[in-house]
């Protein structure tokens, strides 16, 4: 047989399959994700019994790294000395660790994500919580299993006097899972197992009235009540963690942030960095100098404001804009029986009293063993020395220590571990003094061997000694909260003014679609007047609005979108350019256009609301404050019905009439109160009843009875009647004539649409195009004052193949 036909064909699918599955377990069960019971990931374990086993402890002088580094590798950690030195490093950084476990000696690198020194320059040895993590160890405790090499042993797990894994907390990533624990108050969580101890069925509230929350060991205030009980309840769960800071005086009347507290894991040069970079691109006004000044008096960043700058808005803009406040995200995943598990509050601190029912337990049943051997070998002492003259006469006569052994075993009854106790018995303690002190021990010991059994017997006591040795550990080493915890989320708002310094300009948008913003400046210069401004060639400006940077624009579109623009945002051009594509500015599609554009510089504007009039005569009204929006995208602003479009957009009080003015020349004038405001995407109501073929064509705003109404057709005939002739109706009806169109053979025609309809108070000079794109102009005056149902006058001569589209007056600057 060849060897070629000894190999089976396998499925690629199934042999990478196989391999990530034993890889995934491994780096889940042996890497990543930390104990349940000791909140110890397996490097860390190796890293702190290693430091045990040879001696490292706090009682002990500092030792070379390397050393430490080398033993867990040789003995445990059959890896890179990289992955362990920086495990080590870890555990001694003290504001990643609620608790440091290692004690370092040197540089072990800092808040700026400064990296420590070699290892060997450093120097480590535990620190004294450690130790309580390690205590009872050599008592049987814990079980051990054999090293990578089968050479010597190591604990698969420690007993863990408190409950590290909350305390200290936790991150790490391994395949499918990962972790994020953050570290607790050790008087907090320890209060907490005792309660959990006392009562099993404590509820989660309860349990929050004690465990307020983290306790990061860099400080700094959490918000989110909810994230954490949210966290606590499922082991998922997110809170906002903010810097701690204050706004003090400085001379001359200006103010500077002086921050003393970073969120947890935020690198404090970064945040510096980020800081001084808003202040050199200018993205807020009224920053002067951003210096880290921390030093051996703790964390201290400076911002130093210029004067008259608003403090508070730059410290929201901050707050907003960098890592002075930061989300966390719990993910509570830790091993439970050689599984992962995602874990609540309760269930983390129900495995940890397991645990330690355990450990006490296996020390308790150590401890007897031992105090029984004592008091077996004592009894037979204390027997021995009561028949002491037999005992020797016995053993002179004996050959050797073996036959010595046999016959004090066969003679007098004694077992072979008291008569081998008996033979090693020392001549001095065949004192009167020691005979008594034997005795004493003897009843201390059967005292000591009382208690134990009772433990062992005795489920209360055993819980009553596990929280006698954890308060204990709260007394020795608990410490005060160090981050505040605030119930609500707080919502950084941040004033348009901290990042655009308000200034007036002047906003252009074209017929074609091209949008601007000039400064004052640059249109006086230009000479201050509408005709220079810069535009395409057969392009008009058809709206021009005086506004401020820091005002919002809502533009609206025919088919019934709106957009939220800033006017910071709108590209800046002299006033001589034609500016840029409004498409380049929202991403508004090639078959919508833009009908209206509104300026508003507040929302919460009291009784404002926007008023639509689509082409079929609906109307809808609808308050302002629904259009505010943080989306740059388009958003529905009116429900539309199938072949309409939007006519118009007005900014209204409500307190005026809204006359409609359609295509076929009829015109309808009701009070827009009939109109009651609805959400923001209804459809509205009906203003007119048009014919079929019929469309509105223009929507105006009129008061009172002064001023007149102009309409015009395709073919430039237009004239104006007084708005007096233009009775209030009530909403819904068919309206009244407003203009008269000539019909027959030899009659020459007037137009048989109108174009559209403008109120007239003073004379107005209008623009009007055509549908070639040529532009005539035309006073209001020329067109004659006469009856709502007449022909009009030819205002502008047209040819019939190059009808009028559209007029509008020429803008106002």
């Amino acid at each position: 047989m060849s060897i070629l036909e000894q190999f089976l064909p396998a499925f690629l699918e199934e042999v990478v399959g196989d391999r990530f599955g034993r890889y995934s377990k491994y780096i889940i069960q042996d890497r990543a994700i930390p104990d349940v019971r000791d909140g110890l990931k397996p490097v860390q374990r190796r890293i702190l019994y290693a430091m045990y086993d040879a001696g490292n402890t706090p009682d002990k002088p500092y030792r070379k790294s390397a050393k430490t580094v080398g033993d867990v590798m040789g003995n445990y950690h059959p890896h890179g000395d990289s992955s362990i030195y920086e495990g080590m490093v870890r555990m001694a950084q003290p504001w990643k660790m609620g608790h440091t476990l290692v004690d370092g000696h040197g540089n072990w690198g800092s808040l700026d994500d400064d990296p420590a020194a070699a290892m060997r320059y450093t120097e480590a040895r535990l620190s004294a919580i450690a130790m309580e993590l390690l205590r009872d160890i050599e008592k049987r405790t814990v079980l051990f299993k054999d090293n990578f090499d089968n050479t010597t042993k190591e604990p698969v797990v420690l007993p863990s006097r408190y409950p590290n894994l909350l305390v200290n907390g936790v991150s790490g990533i391994s395949s499918g899972f990962a972790t994020e624990i953050p570290p607790h108050n050790l008087r907090e969580v320890i209060d907490a197992c005792v309660a959990v101890m006392e009562n099993p069925q404590l509820a989660l509230e309860q349990l929050m009235a004690i465990v307020k929350g983290p306790d990061f060991p860099t400080g700094g205030l959490i918000m989110g009540e909810e994230g954490i009980r949210e966290a606590y309840e499922t082991g998922k769960g997110r809170i906002h963690v903010r810097s701690k800071t204050s706004i003090e005086d400085m001379k001359g009347g200006r103010e500077q942030i002086v921050i003393t507290e970073i969120p947890y894991q935020v690198v404090k040069s970064r945040l510096v960095t980020a800081m001084e970079n808003i202040r050199i691109e200018k993205k807020v006004e009224g920053i002067a100098e951003v210096r880290d000044e921390s030093g051996r008096n703790g964390l201290r960043i400076v911002v130093e404001l210029k004067k008259d700058a608003d403090a508070q808005g730059i410290l929201a803009y901050l707050l907003k804009k960098t890592d002075l406040q930061v989300t966390y995200n719990f993910n509570m995943v830790a091993i439970v029986n050689k599984t992962p598990k995602q874990l609540g509050l309760k269930d983390m601190m129900t495995a940890y009293i397991a645990h330690q029912r355990e450990v006490v337990t296996h020390r308790t049943r150590y401890e007897l063993e031992k105090a029984e051997d004592r008091a077996h070998v004592l009894e037979g002492l204390v027997k021995a020395l009561n028949l002491l003259d037999e005992i020797i006469a016995a053993i002179k006569a004996s050959k050797n220590r073996q036959d010595a052994q046999n016959n004090l075993v066969e003679k007098f009854g004694f077992t072979e571990r008291q008569a081998d106790a008996i033979l090693t018995l020392q001549l001095y303690r065949l004192t009167n003094l020691e005979i008594t002190s034997l005795e004493k021990e003897l009843k201390e010991i059967q005292k000591r061997i009382a208690y134990f059994r009772s433990i062992l017997a005795s489920e209360k006591k055993l819980i009553g000694v596990i929280k006698d040795e954890l308060l204990e550990i709260r007394e020795k080493y608990g410490i005060d909260r160090r981050s505040d915890i605030q119930g609500e989320v707080e919502e950084l708002k941040v004033n348009l003014e901290v990042i655009v310094p308000a200034e007036d300009v002047l906003v252009t948008l074209s017929q074609n679609g091209y949008i601007k913003r000039t400064s004052k400046l640059s249109f006086t210069r230009s000479g201050g007047e509408l005709g220079s401004a810069g535009v395409k060639e057969g392009d008009v400006v058809r709206t021009l609005l005086d506004v401020s940077t820091i005002d919002q624009l809502l533009l609206f579109t025919r088919k019934g979108q709106y957009y939220q623009l800033p006017v910071h945002l709108i590209p800046e051009f002299k006033w001589k350019d034609t500016g840029t594509a409004v498409v380049n500015v929202v991403p508004l599609p090639k078959d919508d256009s833009i009908v209206s554009v509104i300026p508003v510089k507040d929302f919460e504007e009291a009784d404002r609301s926007l008023v639509f009039v689509t082409k079929r005569g609906q109307v809808k009204r609808t308050e302002l404050k629904e259009y505010r929006s943080t989306r740059s995208t388009a958003i529905a602003a009116v429900k539309l019905g199938e072949g309409d479009d939007v006519l118009r957009v007005s900014l209204s009080d409500g307190g005026q009439d809204l006359l409609l003015v359609s295509k076929l020349g009829m015109s309808i004038r009701f009070m827009e109160s009939e109109v009651n405001a609805m959400g923001r995407v209804a459809a509205g109501v009906r203003g007119i009843q048009l014919k079929e073929e019929d469309e509105i064509v223009a929507a105006e705003w009129v008061s009172g009875d002064e001023g007149e109404v102009l309409v015009l057709t395709e073919l430039g005939y237009g004239k104006r009647s007084l708005l007096l002739d233009y009775p209030v109706q009530g909403r819904g009806g068919k309206g009244v004539a407003t203009f008269e169109f000539k019909e027959g053979k030899r009659v020459r025609s007037n137009g048989e649409r109108l174009i559209g309809a403008l109120l007239c108070k003073e004379e107005r000079e209008l623009l009007l195009l055509t549908s070639s794109g040529a532009q005539l102009t035309a006073s209001t005056e020329k067109a004659p004052i006469e009856d709502r149902k007449s022909i009009g006058k030819l205002l502008a001569p047209v040819d019939k193949k190059d009808v009028l589209t559209t007029f509008f007056p020429k803008a106002d600057v």
